[in-house]
């Protein structure tokens, strides 16, 4: 029953995932969240998501911003990582998914999500049949509608961590 939120795959943070070993594997395209993903709620791109992007262009990779957030906060953010962006993007709806993979010209198949949030993030990137990273937020300050859900995804995750311990 939970099953549809759980992540395929946990890191402690969206820099520390193995791009080079994925990119060996056939994956093509990477959308990220923004939020809580690459910086704090609200930061701009700082200089480790400028290096990290750049790593993974030259690596070959299509990078895609998908955010709920209005444009000015995106294009803040993406002004400094140089990607494709969508911002109101609708998540977890699959709509924004679909249409950042036609951007990149990428498959479920050879695309990747990295989010922080289940309920958002992880559930429309696995309607969309994308693989998923969760990972750990980057900052605890965070709007109260998004808290309240982090209370929510504790227990989703203390099961999915039961099954996955098994």
């Amino acid at each position: 029953m939970l099953e549809c939120f759980y992540p395929d795959n946990e890191a402690d943070s969206a820099y520390a995932i193995d791009y080079e070993s994925l990119f060996r594997k056939g994956y093509r395209g990477i959308i990220f969240d923004i939020d809580n993903t690459l910086v704090p709620h609200g930061a701009p791109a700082d200089e480790r998501a400028v290096e990290l992007f750049g790593r993974l262009k030259r690596l070959g990779f299509g990078i895609m911003l998908l955010s709920n957030n209005k444009e000015p906060r995106v294009k803040m953010f993406n002004d400094s990582v140089g990607a494709l962006y969508i911002f109101k993007a609708g998540k977890p709806k699959t709509a924004g998914y679909n249409r950042a993979m036609q951007q990149l010209g990428t498959t479920p198949e050879n695309t990747l999500f990295v989010g922080d949030q289940l309920f958002t993030d992880v559930w429309g990137a696995k309607n969309a049949g994308i693989v998923t990273y969760l990972v750990k937020p980057i900052h605890p300050k965070e709007e109260i509608q998004i808290v309240l859900k982090r209370y929510l995804e504790k227990i989703v995750l203390h099961f999915y961590h039961k099954r996955a311990n098994k």
